[in-house]
């Protein structure tokens, strides 16, 4: 009787993904392996084997990109079969054997084209690693960021997801952040665009929505939220998706902790906003925001 109840679709509506039969589903074990082979080309001998030197390295690298390409292009191919990406009316005249030889061919596709982009991705956490050494004058060296500090962890993850997007990958780039935050306790969506030599100090409890955008040297801080203050609805009441509603926050500036900035606003050049406060307006540039006393 359990099992019947249980059985019956209207209990699961919503819940349970139908896809085609042999069809793959995203594996969060899979996508540990590929932040963890990231993490080894970007940073060698910090992650992965710790006896890499510079005779060894250019092997090393190659064997992790090869793997990667291989682990990321099926799940590449999971997250566009979970997302019927091809099942649109531009696809109706073609049988699945069609269907699928598509699909794969997206999949290689877009694996290659995030491993293109590999170089950039270092390039742009090197900034990161200094912004977080420059603001942070406990931090005794750049491996002591690389290895212990949460953001540079998650901002490899969200790099990587927010690549990932860049690309129209589906589910995949929400997974990983969710993994980030999951290890970090920083909650940063893979849509949003953040600017080289970004940091968060400590991290904890940072929210940033998809829709923010973030120029260079921007410093959060324990707390921080980027997030909508409303939400327009459609004709049937339901929240309208995509929509602009998250600050942008210009080259720069500095949040205090447990700052809360909502809604579409900017927040110009080199503003310092103040700790535990609310700011739903725009801040003109050079502006210091804090509580009155």
């Amino acid at each position: 009787m359990v099992v019947d109840a249980l059985s019956e679709p209207n209990s699961y509506r919503n819940l349970c993904h139908e896809h085609s039969d042999g069809a793959p589903m995203p594996s969060a074990e899979a996508l540990r392996d590929i932040v963890e082979l990231v993490r080894s080309i970007i940073f060698p001998g910090y992650y992965g084997k710790s006896s890499i030197n510079t005779a060894t390295l250019k092997y090393h690298i190659g064997v992790g990109v090869e793997r990667l390409y291989s682990l990321l292009t099926e799940q590449i191919l999971a997250g566009l079969s979970f997302a019927d990406y091809c099942d649109t009316a531009a696809y109706a005249a073609y049988n699945q054997q069609t269907v699928q030889t598509e699909l794969n061919r997206m999949a290689r596709d877009r694996a290659g084209r995030f491993i293109e982009q590999l170089p950039e991705i270092r390039r742009v956490l090197a900034t990161d690693v200094v912004a977080a050494y420059n603001g942070d004058p406990a931090a005794k060296s750049f491996g002591e960021i690389i290895s212990c500090y949460p953001i540079i962890k998650e901002l490899t993850i969200y790099r990587m997801a927010h690549e990932l997007w860049l690309l129209d990958v589906p589910l995949l780039p929400r997974m990983l952040t969710e993994m980030a935050h999951s290890e970090t306790g920083i909650d940063i969506h893979p849509g949003a665009t953040i600017g080289e030599y970004f940091t968060i100090d400590h991290g904890t409890g940072v929210v940033i929505g998809e829709t923010c955008i973030i120029g260079r040297n921007v410093k959060l801080y324990q707390g921080v939220t980027l997030g909508a203050k409303s939400f327009p609805l459609d004709a049937e009441g339901n929240p309208i998706k995509g929509i602009p509603r998250h600050p942008v926050l210009e080259d720069d500036v500095i949040v205090y902790s447990n700052a809360s900035i909502l809604g579409r606003i900017t927040i110009g050049r080199g503003a310092t906003i103040g700790g535990n406060i609310w700011v739903t307006q725009d801040v003109p540039a050079g502006a210091s925001i804090t509580q009155k006393r």
